[in-house]
């Protein structure tokens, strides 16, 4: 997760355990806009294998996703659509039915448009060897065969399924064509990192991923990002982030980033139209 920062840095931010390991959130965001509920992301769910859940260090027994929802009224039908930034399994896996044996996985959400770019949907299908772990098999064949799949061409920034509140911006540093949701309020907007930005400990600038494709093109792209949301008051809502699920960032003074006004998932929801 801190690509070639040493152990002696990153564990000041994130203390491993015995195994080294760090503990991950793999959060969605709910933005309801009316009578309208789009799901930004929907986690790694709950379609591993008993085999896979342990080497990864899946700690959830149910779908959290599906388990979230309900906790506030909702069910997987609700949800009108469904913005994936890209098809890792910790970020689509959520779309898919709790693991049984001997059957395979079918999608949730029943009513929802799925929307994807086309660069990340393309990079699913042809996965490079280098990352081809990180995506479901059958996934894409099972979003096309659902005939809900909205297509997003390099170059748009918007979408008719989205509506007129949700922007799109595009980095391809982390893997080819992953989207950014910026969904703007009267008030407020908030963009969702993704794996731009997993969380907190990487708004410094030079940390990035083992898992990134280009690690020198991801720290550009988060400049350009982090200086952005911080110029216009914005939010990052982070995927990873085990604590701090939004934030406001600004300049630290040596060339990097620190987050303001952190927000936790107990915080409950933020009103993007409401005066600050």
């Amino acid at each position: 997760m801190f690509g070639n920062a040493p152990r002696a840095l990153w564990s000041k931010w994130c203390e491993p355990d015995a195994d080294d390991r760090i503990e991950l959130a793999c959060r969605s965001l709910l933005v309801e806009d009316g009578e309208r509920r789009l799901l930004l992301e929907a986690g790694i769910g709950a379609f591993f294998e008993p085999r896979l859940r342990a080497r990864y260090g899946v700690t959830d027994e149910g779908h959290r996703l599906v388990d979230s929802l309900a906790a506030i009224g909702l069910a997987p039908a609700d949800i009108d659509v469904v913005l994936l930034s890209h098809l890792h399994f910790d970020h689509a896996g959520g779309l898919l039915s709790p693991f049984q044996p001997g059957r395979p996985a079918e999608l949730l959400f029943p009513r929802a448009r799925i929307v994807v770019g086309r660069a990340a949907l393309e990079r699913a299908r042809a996965p490079h060897r280098r990352d081809r772990a990180s995506y479901v098999p059958g996934m894409v064949e099972l979003l096309e065969a659902s005939r809900r799949l909205d297509v997003v061409d390099d170059g748009e920034a918007t979408h008719p399924s989205l509506g007129p509140r949700v922007e799109l911006a595009r980095s391809d540093g982390h893997t080819p064509g992953m989207l950014h949701a910026e969904v703007r309020g009267a008030a407020r907007w908030v963009v969702y990192a993704a794996d731009l930005v997993p969380g907190v400990p990487w708004t410094h600038v030079p940390i990035t991923m083992g898992y990134d494709r280009a690690a020198e093109q991801v720290v550009d792209e988060k400049v350009a990002l982090l200086a952005r949301v911080a110029a216009g008051r914005g939010l990052l809502a982070f995927t990873h982030d085990a604590r701090v699920a939004l934030a406001g960032v600004e300049p630290d003074g040596r060339g990097s980033f620190r987050t303001v006004g952190e927000r936790t998932d107990g915080d409950g929801a933020l009103d993007l139209d409401a005066p600050v």
